[in-house]
Parts: C-alpha cells; sequence; structure tokens
C-alpha cells in the first residue's frame, strides 16, 4: 500500500532541515569568535566552504551512499544507484518517492544539512594555519570516505543500524530490535553521536597531529578576539539544534516533543556544569565557559536525546559539562594542538553521550534494569565510529599533506591568513583610525590652539600618520602617548 503523505510531518520536517541548515553558519559566528582578529574571515570561510562542497557532494553521490537501496558489505551503499537523486524523487509515472509520512526529497534535504555540519566541525581543530584550496579538498573526500559509510552503517540499514528498515526505525526513535551486533539490543544513535560527533571529533584529532602546531602554540596567547560573536553563535547552535534532535523523529510526534525537553534539559544542565568546574577549578565562571557548557550538553543529548527520560537527559548532560570542561585542558598535556577545541567537546562529549546511553536509557539502560547489553553495544559502535573515522582521516590527511601541503607559510600565519588566503580583512582599522582621528584630532587641536585652530593627526597605530603635524607645519617629533603597536 502506498504511503499516504502528511502535510505536519512534511511541513516539521522542512522546518527541522531549514533550522540544521542554520547550524553551520552559526557554527562560524561560533568559530570566529574563538579566534583572533587576524584570522576570523578564514575560520568564517571554512564552515561555508563546507556547505559548497558538501552539498554538491550530497546531491551527486552522498544520498546514494548513504541510503541507497544496494549496501556493499554494510559497509557503504553505491552511490550510483541515485547517483545525482535519480529515482529518489519521482517514480517513472511521476509521483513523489515517499520515505514513511513525506516525500524522500524531504529526507535528502534533512539529511544533507547533516552531512554538512560534521564536516564544519572539523575546522575548529586545525584554525590559524590551514591552505584553504586543501580544506575544500579534504571536505569532498572526507565525507565520501567517513561520513557516507558510517551514516549508512549506522542509519542506512548497514552493519552498525540493527535493521534494514532505517526510516521506521529512526521513526521509532531508533529503538531497534534484531540488530546485526546483538540479537538483544540494538544500537541506538538517535541524532548523531557517532556519524557526527565522534566522527567529527576524532577527525579534528588525526588532522591536528598531521597538520602541527599552530606558531607559538603554548607560549604566545592565543585569546578568542570576540566573545559576543562566541555567544551568539552558541544561542543559534542550541536554536538549530531543535531541528537536529527534535527532527530526527521524523515526525511531528511525541517522540519530537521528548527529544526537545531532553535536549534542553541537558544543555541547560550541562552549562552549569562546566559554570561549576570553572569556578572550582579557576576561582571564576567565564563566557566563554558558558558557550562551551552549551555545545557541550548539545553534543552529548544528541544520540540520546529519544531514548532517556529528562531526569537521565540532566545527569548526561550535567556530566558532559564538567567532563568536557576538563577534558579541553589535555591538549596542552598531551601536546596537540587542537585549537578550538573539537576534541574537548565534540569527540568527548560524543563518546560520553553514545556510551551514556548504556546507562540511563529507560527501558534498556544499565541503571533501569536493562543489564550490560546495551552498554557493550553502544561502546562497540563508539569504537567503530572512531576507528573508521581515524584510518579514514589519517589517509586522506597524510595524501593531501604530501600532494597539496596543508600549512600556509610562516609569515602568512604570523601576520593573518585573511590577507594571504582571501585578501580580506574582516575589521577596516583605517576607516576606523580616520574616523577617531578626525574626531579627536579636531577636539586636540582646538585645546590646545584655540577655536580655529587645525586639526591635530593622531598617531594610535591604526592607520593613520605615525608623525603627527602642528598646525604650522612643522613636525611634532615626539611620538604621540597613545601610539600602540597592534599584534
Amino acid at each position: 500500500m502506498k504511503d499516504a503523505l502528511n502535510t505536519g510531518d512534511t511541513a516539521w520536517m522542512l522546518v527541522s532541515a531549514s533550522m540544521v541548515l542554520l547550524m553551520t553558519p552559526a557554527l562560524a559566528l561560533f568559530y570566529g569568535g574563538m579566534v583572533r582578529s587576524r584570522s576570523v574571515l578564514n575560520m568564517m570561510m571554512m564552515s561555508f566552504g563546507a556547505m559548497g562542497v558538501v552539498g554538491v557532494v550530497y546531491v551527486l553521490w552522498g544520498y546514494s551512499m548513504s541510503y541507497g537501496p544496494h549496501s556493499i558489505g554494510g559497509l557503504f551503499a553505491s552511490p550510483l544507484d541515485l547517483f545525482g537523486l535519480r529515482g529518489a524523487i519521482t517514480d517513472s509515472a511521476g509521483n513523489y518517492v515517499m520515505s514513511g509520512s513525506y516525500p524522500t526529497v524531504v529526507n535528502v534535504a534533512f539529511q544533507m544539512t547533516f552531512a554538512i555540519i560534521t564536516v564544519a566541525l572539523i575546522s575548529g581543530a586545525i584554525a590559524d594555519r590551514v591552505k584553504f584550496s586543501t580544506w575544500l579538498v579534504f571536505s569532498g573526500l572526507w565525507v565520501t570516505f567517513a561520513y557516507f559509510p558510517l551514516a549508512h552503517q549506522v542509519w542506512g540499514g548497514g552493519l552498525l543500524s540493527g535493521s534494514a528498515d532505517r526510516l521506521a526505525a529512526r521513526q521509532l526513535g531508533n529503538a531497534r530490535s534484531g540488530g546485526d551486533v546483538t540479537a538483544a539490543v540494538a544500537p541506538i544513535d538517535f541524532a548523531g553521536g557517532t556519524v557526527v560527533h565522534i566522527n567529527a571529533g576524532m577527525a579534528g584529532l588525526v588532522l591536528a597531529l598531521v597538520v602541527g602546531k599552530r606558531i607559538g602554540f603554548g607560549r604566545v596567547p592565543m585569546r578568542p578576539h570576540n566573545l559576543p560573536l562566541v555567544m551568539l553563535g552558541a544561542a543559534l547552535l542550541w536554536f538549530g539544534w531543535f531541528g537536529f534532535n527534535a527532527g530526527s523523529a521524523l515526525a511531528a510526534n511525541g517522540t519530537a516533543g521528548v527529544a526537545w525537553v531532553n535536549t534542553t534539559a541537558a544543555t541547560c544542565a550541562a552549562m552549569l556544569g562546566w559554570l561549576a568546574t570553572e569556578r572550582v577549578r579557576d576561582g571564576h565562571a567565564t563566557s566563554l565557559g558558558a558557550a562551551s557548557g552549551v555545545v557541550a550538553g548539545l553534543v552529548a543529548i544528541t544520540p540520546a536525546a529519544g531514548a532517556l527520560s529528562p531526569i537521565g537527559a540532566l545527569v548526561l548532560g550535567a556530566v558532559a559539562g564538567s567532563l568536557c570542561a576538563l577534558a579541553v585542558g589535555l591538549k596542552y598535556r598531551l601536546g596537540f594542538d587542537d585549537s578550538l577545541d573539537v576534541v574537548g567537546v565534540h569527540l568527548v562529549a560524543g563518546l560520553w553521550g553514545t556510551i551514556g546511553i548504556g546507562l540511563l536509557a529507560t527501558r534498556t539502560g544499565l541503571f533501569y534494569g536493562g543489564g550490560f547489553r546495551q552498554l557493550v553495544v553502544q561502546l562497540i559502535i563508539a569504537f567503530a565510529a572512531v576507528v573508521l573515522s581515524g584510518v579514514v582521516t589519517t589517509v586522506v590527511g597524510l595524501a593531501l599533506r604530501a600532494l597539496m601541503g596543508w600549512r600556509v607559510s610562516s609569515d602568512a600565519e604570523a601576520a593573518g591568513i585573511d590577507q594571504e588566503l582571501h585578501a580580506e580583512s574582516a575589521y577596516d582599522w583605517s576607516n576606523l583610525a580616520g574616523g577617531l582621528g578626525a574626531a579627536f584630532g579636531g577636539a586636540l587641536g582646538k585645546s590646545l590652539h584655540g577655536a580655529n585652530a587645525a586639526p591635530v593627526p593622531l598617531a594610535a597605530g591604526l592607520g593613520g600618520p605615525t608623525v603627527p603635524v602642528d598646525p604650522a607645519g612643522s613636525a611634532v617629533t615626539k611620538t604621540h602617548p597613545h601610539k600602540e603597536a597592534r599584534s
């Protein structure tokens, strides 16, 4: 019998897809605020570049590799069956192909946004130092050989999915039975703990090692240049994440409502957990910590949003916030330069969220009387995601290092890569200096020489003249006391 169109489900899935797509520009703001001002445009361009490359690749062969009808050894689906979405939109009679209660093309839109954000997440681990061209090539290769196969294995009826009927299973909150890993319980990844966050976090770790450290890492302060931008990005990520998690119910139903509430509960608890850890460890709670705690909670609840009670979500989130607050310091102890804490947040929280299901799932979790079986299964899929991502990223990363090179020149890195790679700067200091110089110079001239005096140009180190000139035209030899160098 042909599936009936449910306009409510269709509308919800299109809204959810739009919300998830918004997450990538939100990530650009979040990451952009965390880097230094001289590389903010490049950081944001890495997210936008991922959107461009992955959006094209997903239409051509990505959906087919993830959800095509013919699985190749349970590892990935054939990239040719639905190449260019041929056969995924309409059938031979011109009718829309259906996926449950909405057209398959709507599912294409939703799943595409997941692939885009996953690749963009990786960029934070290698901020400030890589070639934009190499990043674009990496994006296409990595999403093909790491993301699409893992999406197929977990959600597309592959080795780790526990069910060949992927859409029906996800509509039931991924509470699959009769899985390939074990007949007793099935793996649970509601919205992307393995496919998105462990996958991206492990890739970030490998790339940080392959690319190497930033110049001055561990010796030179590399503070966020715009914390309000970071907090705005985190807020927009939180909003978009409701499409990410509640949308993964694949219907406008009660499971979507549970996922929404659990997402909020875990995120609030994680933010408080991060801030409490900061307060005890450092003596103060920071805005960067609040924003990072929000993301840690969102990551942790992603695989578990449909499987936990709200109380379980609070516990999962609180632990995630504290755990990630401690984990982000590991890069200094272990000596790898994960620029924006992709490893400390996405890998750590992704692992905890995926494994925590085995403890806190309301039906099969250890703390709810389900024994150790679910926990073992969750450990297996987490380990599989780590291995697959690690191997693929190592091969692709090393190949690109040999063929194209990853690093910009040391001079470009030291000066800031926005100008080198994009011929732009995020902030036009020269215009700012001109406006400030005219205003303050005019006021200074009047105060020194009377109401009709000419303005005194200021040498503030922002692009104005380095030697001020007095009204008579003679050079003022003394350097202005407010001049300062800018890095």
